[in-house]
């Protein structure tokens, strides 16, 4: 039986940001013997994807950052654009490969963390541990016990929950033949796309150059569209709102979000946590993920550093928690315009003050200040509502 202090489960984001995080000797520290347990190459490894955030200064992961902004603006479905200026935050996008290249590199070199290709079938508490059995890449069963075990698998299925959307999106990676992009300008909502009937969509634009971009059509709705549905979608915001004419699609991303009010626990067992999107660090009203999944990581790193029990924070505050489920309650049921709402917000506050109350930075009478740019009877009739709303299965596939 192998044996370590640590076991973590999966090596996405969450997965790659804890074992890092624990890699090496820290002065006065605990160095932890760690195990990375990572799917072989198929249908358990996620394809590659994007992960964005915003932040002031530099993190540890910055060598993988591959483009910044501090200019973001917003589009409402008729109007002028509202442009604002994040300073000292900078909005940063990081691709998987140059995460995983960049983190993968450094556990090489690690004299605690060990990886391990493997297909993780059980996970369950054992006397003083937990087990991990699993099956390598070879096929031979074999079995892991850890003190603790960090699970970052997806979910099997969602959390039953008074409103659950989908933020579900299709991107192209383009360079077009024109240099048609501002480089120091990111759109980060650009609702001039048509509108589903339930739901609502906007286009999504990072520019890393002139010639190039990231060009995406995003949904929050309860249903997923079709590939060529999407495909229509990315290809009609591209040709026919951006106008970008003749171009070529270097490759694509995919990716669905889910947008819960339902209750993620972190823990699974007495040892057993659940850490990244699998343990509530996705923001319910955005979808952003990456940042509340560091704040976890780190958090946790630190306790085991310690020798403190390693239980993983929750990656937002009860109140932001709240909030989230008042405006999805809000846009689920249709009492307010989604495209309208989002506008109305980012063009009476600064910018760099939205983004602090997304995630959960801002105090309580900043947090009334944008409440006070909503509409306010639906938001509060959908606040008043919600505990007495059921918790139900999640519906649709």
């Amino acid at each position: 039986m192998r044996e370590a202090d640590v076991a973590v489960v999966g090596a996405g984001a969450a997965g790659l940001s804890l074992a890092h995080r624990l890699s090496g000797h820290v002065p006065g520290r605990r160095t932890p013997s760690v195990i990375l347990l990572d799917a072989p190459p198929g249908p358990l490894r996620p394809p590659d994807r994007t992960w964005c955030f915003w932040e002031s200064g530099h993190d540890r992961f910055e060598a993988a950052v591959s483009a910044t902004w501090r200019t973001l603006r917003v589009r409402p479905p008729v109007g002028p654009p509202v442009t604002g200026d994040i300073t000292p935050l900078r909005y940063k996008m990081i691709r998987s490969p140059d995460f995983e290249a960049l983190v993968g590199e450094d556990l090489r070199l690690s004299p605690n963390v060990r990886r391990l290709e493997a297909t993780v079938e059980t996970v369950e508490d054992v006397h003083e541990g937990a087990q991990v059995a699993f099956r390598t890449a070879d096929g031979r069963s074999d079995v892991l016990r850890a003190r603790w075990v960090f699970d970052s698998r997806p979910l099997g299925s969602l959390p039953a929950a008074r409103t659950t959307l989908l933020q579900h999106f299709h991107g192209w990676f383009v360079r077009t033949d024109r240099p048609v992009f501002d480089t120091g300008t990111a759109e980060l909502m650009d609702f001039r796309t048509s509108q589903p009937d339930d739901g609502l969509s906007f286009g999504y634009v990072l520019p890393t150059g002139p010639h190039e971009a990231l060009v995406e059509y995003t949904e929050f709705s309860p249903r997923v569209l079709t590939a060529q549905g999407y495909e229509t979608a990315v290809r009609h915001y591209a040709e026919d709102i951006l106008r970008l004419g003749d171009l070529d699609v270097l490759s694509t991303e995919t990716g669905v979000i889910p947008m819960t009010d339902g209750r993620i626990p972190t823990q699974a067992g007495q040892s057993v946590f659940r850490i990244g999107a699998a343990g509530g660090a996705t923001r319910p009203s955005t979808g952003y993920t990456f940042a509340g999944l560091q704040r976890q990581t780190r958090s946790v790193a630190a306790a085991l550093r310690r020798g403190h029990h390693p239980a993983p924070p929750p990656a937002h505050p009860a109140r932001s928690r709240a909030m989230d489920a008042v405006l999805l309650r809000a846009l689920d049921s249709g009492r307010v315009d989604g495209p309208a709402l989002f506008s109305r917000v980012f063009a009476g506050l600064p910018m760099n003050r939205v983004l602090r109350f997304l995630d959960g930075h801002t105090r309580l009478i900043e947090d009334l200040s944008i409440g006070l740019h909503t509409p306010a009877w639906p938001m509060l009739r959908s606040a008043l509502e919600l505990p007495g709303l059921p918790r139900r299965p999640f519906e649709h596939p």
